[in-house]
């Protein structure tokens, strides 16, 4: 619990000096620098106990961001950089979430290489033809929700066309998800019947570093009369390790997903709807245990905001898995096998007061299907330019141990942050 206490002493004994918070002993003048960023301390401290997890703690630490852009000629250079202390783990580490250059060629093409984050769709905190990175993990731990969307050395090309716009994204090494590991996060294993969490972390057999194991995204989109409309296209592999080898090590299964999407304004708000094909590449019939079955997926959603400063936004999502039949019959262990058709409802309510100084904001999963949910709310307070402070919390629950929120149940967390940006 003491280095839990050190990550905030730094940042709560800057605030016991009064000209911190007075905005007018600042001079008049200020020097430009190309650099800029924040310090943050975070600590998150679980609600429940996890028996196969040893610390009372989801987040302990102490980060430090520095980014900047330089323009030589017709280039843009980004740079966005992380070093942090995590006390859970009790190791330093680093992650470079930018570095890229970005050119264009002609009037119509813009491209974009190096490591950059990535993100399309119309889904809020739900993906279907988003299939870049994501960092569960950072996300449940009560991280800011930034960092749910991991980096990824990409070439991405856009071009833009008087009737179609195209975007181009290739992957040339596999970028899986950040997924629980059972080393902060115990998960449920279908194998033994209860959650898991492997000595050294979960360790998945990742795909080849040849071309043909890389990962290829397709965007064509347009907008007519204020609506846009997009078509999708993916090449790759399952994000997350939910295959077998013959082995019985987890792994990666090859994906193909074919989607499209469309949002416009619609009464008082905007509407989406989006639709993507996951196709299982090497199990057509889904009838190969250890593989994932394809799957068609569904997103409707509709954000209004109801009064002055109180946005209201609901989703409905439905998961439909193809050859759920042959799924039941081939698998080792039936009973823990998700039902044919999943859906889950979200809400989000985020009111804003005080000039904006105050937000507060819920955002909620729900389940009917699988009877689980998962909570989000959150308070963030910005008391000036430089100081913000977020307390949150992260509450799973449900019925069933095989489902995803429930079993994160133990995972349940309080968190807070305290961030000085310069």
């Amino acid at each position: 619990m003491w280095r839990s206490l050190l990550l905030l002493l730094i940042p709560w004994a800057a605030l016991a000096q009064d000209d911190i918070w007075d905005d007018e002993d600042w001079g008049d003048e200020e020097v430009a620098s190309p650099w800029s960023g924040f310090v943050e301390a975070g600590l998150g401290l679980r609600l429940e106990d996890d028996v196969l997890i040893d610390t009372g703690s989801t987040l302990e630490d102490l980060r430090f961001r520095l980014e900047g852009e330089w323009q030589p000629g017709r280039y843009t250079i980004n740079f966005k950089g992380d070093a942090w202390y995590d006390g859970v783990d009790d190791s330093f580490d680093g992650e470079v979430r930018d570095l890229s250059a970005a050119f264009t060629l002609g009037e119509k093409t813009d491209i974009k290489i190096g490591r950059q984050v990535q993100t399309w769709g119309t889904g809020d905190l739900l993906f279907l033809n988003d299939l870049f990175p994501k960092d569960f993990v950072s996300f449940f731990s009560g991280r800011d929700d930034e960092y749910l969307k991991a980096p990824g050395n990409a070439l991405r090309i856009t071009r833009f066309g008087e009737k179609l716009n195209v975007d181009f994204v290739w992957t040339p090494t596999f970028e899986p998800d950040v997924y629980l590991t059972g080393e902060r996060f115990s998960f449920f294993s279908p194998l033994a019947g209860s959650n898991v969490a492997p000595q050294g972390g979960l360790d998945a057999v990742e795909p080849g570093s040849s071309l043909a194991d890389g990962e290829f995204a397709l965007r064509l989109f347009r907008t007519i009369e204020g609506a846009e409309y997009a078509l999708y296209g993916y090449h790759g592999f399952f994000k997350q390790p939910n295959a077998l080898t013959e082995a019985l090590e987890p792994t990666f299964a090859p994906l193909d997903v074919w989607g499209a999407s469309m949002r416009r304004p619609a009464g008082p708000g905007l509407f989406n709807i989006e639709v993507a094909w996951y196709d299982s590449r090497d199990d057509d019939d889904g009838s190969n245990p250890l593989l994932p079955n394809s799957q068609l997926r569904l997103l409707a959603g509709f954000e209004w905001e109801a009064k002055p400063n109180f946005t209201v936004a609901f989703q409905y999502y439905l998961e439909q898995t193809l050859d759920h039949d042959a799924l039941v019959a081939n698998s080792p262990a039936p009973e823990f096998e998700a039902e044919e058709y999943r859906q889950v409802l979200t809400n989000r309510l985020t009111y804003r007061a005080g000039m904006d100084k105050y937000t507060w904001s819920l955002f909620t999963f729900y389940s009917p299907s699988d009877q689980d949910f998962y909570f989000r709310p959150s308070l963030n307070y910005r008391h000036s330019d430089q100081w913000t402070l977020v307390i949150g919390a992260n509450v799973f629950g449900g019925n069933e141990p095989q489902t995803f929120f429930k079993q994160l149940q133990d995972a349940s967390n309080v968190y807070l942050r305290l961030r000085y940006n310069y």
